[in-house]
């Protein structure tokens, strides 16, 4: 008898405290709201993760400021079968965002200025 009132106690406590937690969940998300907190964070979040400077991608690469974009894609597949291989993804991510970046920049050259 004690046993089972002790779980109902346990079951009770519980879901207070997870409707509790919710709902100062719910508060914390609408006074970030207000303050405009949430959405300058989502937005540093999001230019940080996709900066990568054209240095750090030909450092990544391996290739020199003057490669040749042909130079660029052979290295930028041997990197990314490699890792493919041994299973780093990270470094596989970090080798296609370098080649995403030199990719950018050889199109806005191969455009010229307009």
């Amino acid at each position: 008898m004690a046993s089972r009132i002790l779980a109902n106690l346990i079951v009770m406590g519980s879901g207070i405290m997870v409707r509790a937690f919710a709902q100062a969940y719910r508060q914390a998300i609408a006074n970030a709201s207000k303050n405009g907190v949430a959405q300058e964070a989502v937005q540093n979040i999001k230019r940080a993760s996709k900066n990568m400077t054209e240095s750090e991608a030909r450092q990544i690469l391996g290739v020199a400021e003057h490669s040749s974009w042909e130079e660029v894609l052979q290295k930028y597949d041997n990197l990314f079968e490699s890792n493919a291989k041994n299973g780093s993804f990270y470094l596989q991510s970090k080798v296609h965002r370098a080649k995403e970046c030199l990719e950018s920049l050889h199109q806005s050259k191969a455009e010229g200025p307009n």
